[in-house]
């Protein structure tokens, strides 16, 4: 990403916006962020931007006419946004009501890209959320002092099956899988979620006689065509600790195209838990 004088950060929950402005300040932007009053931590008023404007979901021409008045053209989009707030919790302004009247389809991925557009068309253009942060994307190999075993390497590859034929229909990332069975897939309700009803699944079963193995083995990818501009996989210390709740001993995630949030911290606490994470 070329340096310019300032940028601007649409900030999301969670810990990923306060590491890309973090970055950003520290390759000498100044940072204009807009920060979703239903999502974005008030913690991130203390993070040293620019300025901090809060704006609700769906008041895009507020988004375009702070982002114009303080002089931004580029812009990063960090953070989650629930999808169960982008299709419940969202009260649109004109200009997002007509954007929406106009979808084919209601995933997000169709939503935030259409609004990528409206914002282009004003002359702000979104930047990859990962450019700021390529040291914390997922390398490939074992990242973690235990290996898969060979059940759970056979539950990755099954997984993986399963989770990229799903991500073509945008329905999820995330799959859990116990002895190449699916136990439980992602919806709206998000990665950790899904971990714990995995959890809840197996530990229904106890007391009764059944063929599967009691490990679970979370796969986590990126979508065929993943637009690294918003929504980009992401793993935190948060992930490995719904994983020991639930039961499961390995992850695997994409290469090159996951963030480990937490950096090093993730493996410390995997390797205590004796989690295994592979990316490939």
């Amino acid at each position: 990403m070329e340096s310019s004088a300032r940028i601007g950060l649409i900030a999301g929950n969670g810990k990923f916006p306060f590491l890309v402005l973090e970055a950003a300040r520290a390759q000498g932007y100044e940072v204009v962020v807009a920060a979703i009053r239903e999502e974005a931590f008030p913690e991130i008023e203390s993070k040293g931007a620019a300025s901090v404007h809060w704006l609700s979901l769906g008041e895009l021409s507020s988004l375009i006419d702070t982002f114009k008045r303080e002089g931004v053209t580029r812009a990063i989009m960090a953070g989650q946004v629930r999808h169960k707030q982008i299709f419940s919790a969202i009260k649109p302004d004109w200009r997002l009501a007509k954007l929406l009247l106009s979808l084919g389809t209601r995933n997000t991925d169709s939503l935030l890209g259409a609004v990528a557009k409206v914002l282009a068309e004003e002359g702000i253009m979104l930047e990859n959320s990962t450019a700021l942060l390529e040291p914390l994307l997922a390398r490939s190999g074992v990242l973690t002092r235990r290996a898969p075993t060979a059940l759970e390497q056979s539950n990755i590859e099954y997984g993986r099956a399963v989770a990229r034929r799903l991500a073509e229909y945008d329905i999820g990332q995330t799959v859990v899988i116990a002895e190449s069975a699916c136990v439980a897939v992602e919806a709206m309700e998000g990665t950790d979620a899904t971990i714990a009803r995995a959890g809840e699944i197996m530990r229904s079963l106890e007391g009764e006689a059944s063929i599967l193995d009691r490990a679970l083995t979370v796969v986590k990818i990126a979508k065929p065509a993943q637009d690294m501009r918003f929504d980009v996989p992401v793993i935190g210390v948060a992930t490995i600790e719904a994983m020991k709740r639930a039961g499961a001993s390995c992850l695997a995630i994409d290469a090159g195209r996951c963030l480990l949030l937490d950096g090093e911290a993730i493996v410390r606490a995997a390797d205590e838990a004796g989690i295994a994470i592979v990316s490939g």
